[in-house]
């Protein structure tokens, strides 16, 4: 019985090793498809180049601005910028939203607070964040973490409350103090989430660092885009939305990753 349970086992897993490589295969070939489509356009001239510029052009330029040494500077201070910005708010938010669970009489005290807080447009309100905290890094990291550290506390609060009441009691039953409760139960029963709410938090850090940057910067990812707008390089801004997306999506596979080691450790 045994033997045969561990063949189908093995059966499950190479059907799902299989799902996985096509579905990374139909993602590498979408993405091809869109390239070659977006380059032939431009060569025919069925698109306007200095609208959308194209693959190639945009290689060149990457090439460019690698040797010039400048596309390192501005990468790394927008990955610096979001990183920090990220790790601040989701450590504040996480402390936040174990605050409000532990005590309940707060928690319903700024929880409408928190609703008007997240409907506001804080996009919008990143120039007064700037003249508040002030121009240069410090603004730019705090706009990422006022965007997202909204969603942080929601979502891992609403995790936290989330979690089986008769667990709960269970463990008050036997004695568990409110600490014990929280990293015995809460946490590791919130930890799917907690990834889910990173994954979104990542996004949203980027956009606060892209609109400060838009702003007072003078360099980074943003700067750039904003430079080539003002020059009517818009090869300039499609580089930048490039390695925007590429950055993003790599930042995006570091935190899947994270996600696939934590769902082991938890199972």
């Amino acid at each position: 019985m045994s033997k045969i349970m561990s063949e189908k086992h093995k059966e499950f897993l190479k059907a799902v090793k299989s799902k996985n490589r096509t579905i990374l295969a139909t993602q590498i070939g979408l993405f091809l498809l869109v390239i070659i489509i977006w380059e032939l356009a431009a060569q025919l001239r069925l698109i306007d180049t200095f609208l959308t510029s194209s693959p190639s052009g945009i290689v060149r330029l990457l090439i460019e601005y690698t040797l010039r040494g400048s596309l390192f500077r501005h990468v790394a201070i927008s990955v610096m910028e979001t990183v920090v910005g990220f790790l601040a708010g989701t450590i504040l938010g996480l402390l936040i939203a174990i605050g409000l669970w532990w005590s309940d009489f707060w928690y319903k005290v700024l929880d409408p607070y928190l609703v008007i807080l997240n409907s506001l447009p804080k996009t919008a309100l990143a120039p007064i964040i700037i003249i508040w905290v002030g121009a240069g890094y410090s603004g730019i990291i705090v706009t990422a973490i006022s965007i997202s550290i909204v969603v942080t506390i929601m979502n891992i609060s609403l995790s936290f409350r989330s979690v089986d009441e008769e667990k709960i009691r269970l463990l008050e039953t036997f004695g568990a103090s409110k600490t014990q409760i929280l990293t015995k139960l809460i946490l590791p029963s919130s930890v799917p989430s907690i990834i889910s709410t990173l994954k979104v938090s990542i996004g949203l850090s980027w956009v606060g660092v892209i609109v400060g940057e838009f702003l007072v910067s003078k360099a980074g990812i943003g700067y750039l885009i904003v430079y080539g707008g003002q020059v009517f390089r818009l090869d300039v801004v499609m580089m930048g939305v490039v390695v925007l997306a590429l950055i993003s999506a790599l930042m995006y596979k570091v935190i899947n990753l994270i996600e696939e080691k934590f769902t082991k450790w938890i199972q």
